[in-house]
Order: structure tokens, then C-alpha cells, then sequence
């Protein structure tokens, strides 16, 4: 599958070679100024600005894949077991309203019976099943991004990528919650049935015994139907945001800023698109999701994989709107 998609992938818009402004010798307009020295000014190449970068491997290729995949355990994964505490509260709080009247009561009640540890319950499973979710959300979304890319063609990615994104992300997230899903069941079951089970190792046996592998996936509907909205406004949002924030805001290219610049940026960018509708849980949410996406890309940059710039007008397009000469 991935040496497929690896094929794919080389004459995808989204590869940096297919972003450059110079395609076939013809530059943008205001390439032809002259240099310091009277000569024209060669434009900058963004597939040079690649082989500079020095990846460590290719774009599309299965262990970009795969590292993408790790890089979205790790951010899911660490993020989510962070706020286990809260989760814990919030979901007591749906269940029993009564007894949870709020956060701060609600932590008071939990540490009274429970005591500090008792904040933790549930961490095995949002660890394992956050784990899973986030090595399909974000590695299957670049797979997606890849093969509807090529699917469309470069003119139309670039006419029609917030739908690419929006499509994307909807086919990862809807993997992304079946992995999640039996995780997701036994820590909805050690947080807020007392004394039903303490750990997933008693929870997960107790589940099966009681009703099956149906026990763990009953709850993949509710689960598509809340998570696939949010990730597909998570990630247009983003690209969307990232791409404005270095048109409009940052001022040099993207391939002239430094690894932490882009970093910062990315944290923005993760940041300002979730304001788009949620903005009762904007702090929680927010933090979240910039710290994601912060963790996602600072893996990519660690592992020194290839980062597109933000998508550009393909010179085809440019030439049929007039915009060259």
C-alpha cells in the first residue's frame, strides 16, 4: 500500500517540487527584477529549498507514513493523558449532575473519596486508545490528503483544497474512532461506574464477559458523529489558518524561517482555528489542540521530515488566468 501511495505521492500538488513558483523556465513577474549586480534575479526554487533541507525521506513514502503516524501517538497520546483529571470530572458531571455541580465542586468531591490518586482513573485506556487515534488521525490524513490530491488533479487540489482537507480528515477520523472506540467504552466505565472496576485490566475482562466484543464498539457511532465534525473544522481550519498566517502576517516565506519560527507559527495557527464556533470550551479545546499540533510538527522537524509549504497557485493555473508572462 504505501509503495503505491509513495508513487502517488511524487506527483502530488502537495509535494514540494509541484509547489514551486518556477515551472518549465516561466517565473513569476516579479522574478524578472533585476539583482544587485544588473543580472536578473534568479527566482528561488522551492525543490532546491527541499534538497537543502536534507530530508530524511521522501515525501509520501512509507516511512514518512509511518513516522507521521508516531508523531500523532505521540501528541494524542501525551496531550489527552494530561487532562485526565478534568476528563474525569467532566464526565462524572454528565453523568451525575446532582452530585458534580460544577468543576471545582467536582474535584472537591473526587479528592474526598478518591484522594489524589483518584484523579487518575481512566489514564490506561485515554493513553492506549488517544494513542491509537492519534497514529490514524493524523498518519491516515496525510495518506488521504495524498491520494484525493491525486485524485483531483493539481489545479483542482489547489482550487478545491479546503474540501480536499475537510475530506481528508473525516476518512482519518473515521478509522481514527474505531481504534479509539474500545478505549474510550472502558474508561467511560472505570471514571463513572463506581466500584465496576479501578484499572483496564479489570475493566476490559469484565466488559467482554458481560456482552462481547459489542461492549467495546457500541459507542463508535456517538463517537463518529461528535469527533468527525470537530477533526474536519480542526484540520481545514488549520491548513487554512496556516496558510493566511504566512501570507499575511509573517513576513518572509516559510522557507526562510527558522525551525522554531515555523513551530510558533504552528502553535498559532492550532490555536486561532479552533475559535471558529467553540467558544465555551476555548481554553480547554484551544490548548489542546495548539499542543497537538505544536507536538505534531516538532516531531516531523525531529525526525527531519518533508513539511510542504503552504499550497501555491500552480503555474498551469497562472498561465490560464493571465498571471504570467
Amino acid at each position: 500500500m504505501f509503495s503505491s501511495v509513495a508513487h502517488l505521492a511524487r506527483a502530488n500538488p502537495f509535494n514540494t517540487p509541484h509547489l514551486q513558483l518556477v515551472h518549465d523556465g516561466l517565473g513569476d513577474l516579479r522574478s524578472s527584477s533585476p539583482g544587485p549586480t544588473g543580472q536578473p534575479r534568479r527566482p528561488r526554487n522551492l525543490a532546491a529549498a527541499a534538497v537543502e533541507e536534507q530530508y530524511s525521506c521522501d515525501y509520501g513514502s512509507g516511512r514518512f507514513f509511518i513516522l507521521c503516524g508516531l508523531g500523532g501517538i505521540i501528541s494524542c497520546g501525551t496531550t489527552h493523558t494530561a487532562l485526565v483529571p478534568l476528563d474525569l470530572v467532566k464526565c462524572r458531571m454528565q453523568v451525575d449532575p446532582q452530585k458534580y455541580k460544577g468543576i471545582f465542586n467536582g474535584f472537591s468531591v473526587t479528592l474526598k473519596e478518591d484522594g489524589v490518586r483518584g484523579l487518575a482513573k481512566g489514564w490506561a485506556p485515554t493513553f492506549l486508545g488517544y494513542s491509537m487515534q492519534g497514529l490514524c488521525k493524523f498518519g491516515f490524513y496525510e495518506v488521504f490528503k495524498v491520494l484525493y490530491s491525486n485524485m483531483l488533479g493539481e489545479e483542482n487540489t489547489y482550487l478545491w483544497r479546503t474540501s480536499l482537507y475537510l475530506a481528508a480528515s473525516a476518512s482519518a477520523e473515521f478509522f481514527a474512532d474505531i481504534a479509539l472506540a474500545p478505549m474510550e467504552a472502558a474508561k467511560v466505565r472505570i471514571q463513572t461506574q463506581p466500584g465496576y472496576a479501578n484499572t483496564l485490566r479489570d475493566a476490559a475482562p469484565k466488559m467482554y464477559k458481560e456482552e462481547g466484543l459489542k461492549a467495546f464498539y457500541k459507542g463508535v457511532a456517538p463517537l463518529w458523529m461528535r469527533q468527525i465534525p470537530y477533526t474536519m473544522m480542526k484540520f481545514a481550519c488549520f491548513e487554512r489558518t496556516v496558510e493566511a498566517l504566512y501570507k499575511f502576517v509573517v513576513p518572509k516565506p516559510r522557507s526562510e524561517c527558522s525551525k522554531p519560527e515555523q513551530l510558533v507559527v504552528t502553535f498559532i495557527a492550532g490555536y486561532i482555528g479552533v475559535w471558529k464556533g467553540l467558544f465555551a470550551r476555548i481554553i480547554m479545546i484551544g490548548t489542546l489542540t495548539a499542543l497537538q499540533w505544536f507536538i505534531y510538527d516538532s516531531v516531523k522537524v525531529y525526525f527531519r521530515l518533508p513539511r510542504p509549504p503552504p499550497p501555491e497557485m500552480p503555474e498551469s493555473l497562472k498561465k490560464k488566468l493571465g498571471l504570467t508572462q
